[in-house]
């Protein structure tokens, strides 16, 4: 199938009873290359790797989706997103994936997202940046993604960990208090985060560095 021309993402067809945009297929044009590092491991991270749940530790039902290694390892048929067990979890009906308890069922842009991936060949793939840009910085353009991308799995989306909630402008700016700035530096004085993925990168703590340094505004 040739993403450069129109790929037919079949994310949900499972009649009128399901409640969330039954029977709806969405068309894609133009695609970009999906960046695995950036696109698609936070959404298993954040979405998937609770305690208890898809980690290295709890590996729940054989599946640890902390790293690339780990999670090509079991359920991604590369270059096939729909004879991928790991897809047809994420969409299926019943037993959705995640469970409500952590924040329900991945959005149609996420499970779209890891859908490309893996039809493009599912590789550990990077898009960072070569220049980081700290200036004019603002909480809903700036540090709020970052947030979203990388956090609010667990610390929002109704699943609140630790009692910390990174959904919103004040618990975010709560969270400066809380040491916000030593757990994405993972500099030992508190619990690295994200828990369970990689760190941020160098150019996303300067981001969120740069907005507290300018008084954390909402802006």
């Amino acid at each position: 199938m040739s993403l450069a021309n129109r790929l037919l993402v079949g994310v949900l067809a499972f009649g009128a009873a399901i409640t969330y945009n039954s029977c709806k297929s969405e068309y894609l044009e133009d695609i970009n290359p999906v960046c695995f590092q950036q696109d698609v491991q936070p959404i298993f991270v954040s979405k998937c790797t609770q305690s208890g749940c898809h980690n290295s530790q709890d590996r729940e039902h054989g599946y640890d989706l902390t790293t690339y290694e780990s999670i090509v390892s079991q359920g991604i048929s590369a270059g096939n997103f729909r004879k991928s067990e790991l897809y047809k979890i994420l969409v299926q009906p019943v037993a959705q994936m995640p469970p409500n308890s952590h924040g329900g069922r991945l959005s149609d842009d996420q499970i779209t997202k890891i859908a490309l991936w893996i039809e493009q060949g599912a590789k550990n793939t990077t898009c960072e940046a070569t220049t980081c840009n700290t200036t004019n910085i603002t909480y809903s353009l700036s540090v709020k993604p970052i947030m979203d991308n990388y956090c609010i799995g667990c610390h929002g989306d109704g699943d609140i960990s630790g009692n910390v909630d990174l959904s919103n402008y004040n618990g975010v700016k709560a969270a400066i208090n809380q040491k916000l700035i030593s757990s994405i530096n993972h500099d030992g004085t508190a619990s690295a985060m994200p828990e369970n993925g990689a760190k941020l990168s160098n150019c996303n703590i300067s981001i969120i560095q740069a907005w507290i340094d300018a008084g954390a505004p909402n802006n």
